[in-house]
């Protein structure tokens, strides 16, 4: 799950569309009613409302915020960028502090969109 206004994250998600070879992600923005309902059930580790400034990524029973989602999905990609799984070693207070950071600006920085990008 992404968001699907965020420029930075659209960008992302045609990013992975693209590196996916396998196709083993399916994507959701999570302003969708689907995401809503999924995240509903799960605790909230996002820090805040229910997940909506994180990427979520769900695999089976578990779900995975912020940092450590986006490490995942790069674990999961055609290489080099499995490679990127060496930042699992790095703390999660650590990496979720560098991606809160680009969490709170990445509007600013990186624009917003009018529409909801569906891949």
């Amino acid at each position: 799950m992404y968001d699907g206004y965020c420029n930075l994250c659209s960008s992302s998600v045609r990013w992975i569309v693209r590196n996916d070879r396998k196709k083993r992600f399916t994507y959701i923005p999570l302003q969708d009613d689907r995401a809503r309902s999924l995240l509903q059930d799960l605790p909230d580790h996002s820090g805040n409302e229910k997940g909506i400034d994180s990427v979520v990524l769900i695999t089976g029973k578990r779900a995975y915020f912020r940092s450590t989602a986006a490490l995942h999905v790069a674990s999961r990609l055609r290489f080099p960028w499995p490679v990127l799984s060496v930042f699992f070693l790095v703390p999660a207070p650590v990496r979720n502090w560098v991606y809160d950071l680009v969490a709170r600006n990445r509007k600013r920085w990186f624009g917003e969109r009018t529409t909801c990008y569906l891949p």
